[in-house]
């Protein structure tokens, strides 16, 4: 009797040990989002249900749909004071504006600081006149972008504590070249904060953020492909191997017009006004997504030797770069496959 009581008990408990590691097992799940920051946004995660992971899949497109407006240039919206309201309002008078707004506007100085001045939020009054002339295809006035050349300083952006002001009437804001990966960053952040996924994968476009592994892989890193700038090409470019980290690439491939055969994208050096066309593209791996976006777009405009510089003078960064003849070049520690 004490046996088959035993034998009783040790088949109950391997029961319920089985049970657990079945309600324990997470499978893979994908959701695309089109509405926010202009772009195709890709959400990955490993959970338990496709009801549990749509549940926080929308509580991640409640946050980018927030995030899109308080960071929209072109729109206003009622009840809250975003960029588009903020640049209204230049020269004119201070505006009072949430925390999210003002750290990113702060991380756009320290972005600026960073790359000597190659990613300048304060930038507005150029990049509106090419965006204008990109939706036009034709080449903009060069008065005109001279003109607002003069009106890009980044002091005239002054943050005391939640309130704004832009003191030049004529300057505005455009962080283009750092919301997304600014999002990416806050969306990790909430994630962690809110227990809502330990191994997912999200990309705002250019902009990926990896967390965690693929557990349907034995635990491998996430791989995450980067996209050749030929877009005929049937295959990527490159394939890295990550993980808990960022991966953002900047290309002339995607925004773009063409007038008399040339193509001008929509990166802008600002020593020169026009687009940028040393590389066809840049890709930058780094801890932090937001520093991933704003050397993505540096690295594009500046000469690779500079660029060489400021990467190996960052701890945690590394890069890749594609020249127009196709030629790559990559840190020492870049993760490829």
């Amino acid at each position: 009797m004490k046996k088959i009581v035993s034998i009783l008990l040790s088949g109950c408990l391997l029961l319920s040990l089985c049970s657990c590691s079945l309600t324990q097992r997470e499978e893979k799940y994908t959701a695309t989002v089109f509405n926010y920051f202009d772009t195709v946004i890709s959400i990955t995660a490993y959970d338990k249900s496709r009801e549990d992971f749509d549940t926080k899949q929308k509580l991640i497109e409640n946050e980018l749909e927030r995030y899109d407006r308080l960071f929209d240039i072109y729109n206003s919206y009622e009840g809250i004071n975003n960029l588009c309201t903020l640049n209204s309002s230049a020269g004119k008078s201070p505006v009072k504006v949430e925390g999210d707004i003002t750290e990113l506007l702060s991380y756009g100085k320290r972005a600026y600081e960073i790359t000597h001045g190659a990613v300048n939020i304060c930038a507005g009054a150029v990049l509106k006149i090419w965006h204008e002339a990109r939706e036009r295809e034709e080449l903009p006035d060069m008065n005109a972008l001279k003109n607002a050349g003069e009106h890009i300083d980044i002091n005239s952006l002054e943050i005391n504590g939640d309130t704004v002001f832009i003191s030049d009437s004529e300057a505005s804001v455009d962080v283009g070249a750092i919301a997304k990966g600014f999002a990416c960053d806050r969306l990790r952040e909430y994630i962690k904060a809110n227990g809502l996924w330990e191994n997912y994968l999200i990309s705002l476009g250019g902009n990926v953020v990896a967390g965690g592994y693929k557990t349907d892989s034995g635990n491998s890193k996430w791989n995450v492909e980067i996209q050749n700038p030929d877009l005929e090409a049937k295959t990527a470019l490159e394939i890295v191997s990550v993980t808990d980290t960022s991966v953002v690439t900047s290309g002339d491939y995607q925004r773009f017009f063409t007038v008399d055969g040339v193509k001008y994208c929509h990166i802008i050096n600002l020593d020169t006004l026009m687009p940028a066309t040393e590389f066809r593209s840049v890709s930058v791996i780094c801890p932090d997504s937001d520093l991933a976006d704003a050397l993505s777009t540096a690295l594009f405009i500046l000469p690779f030797s500079e660029g060489w510089e400021l990467v190996k003078s960052l701890d945690g960064v590394e890069a890749m770069w594609v020249d127009n003849g196709c030629e790559i070049s990559y840190t020492e520690g870049f993760p490829r496959i």
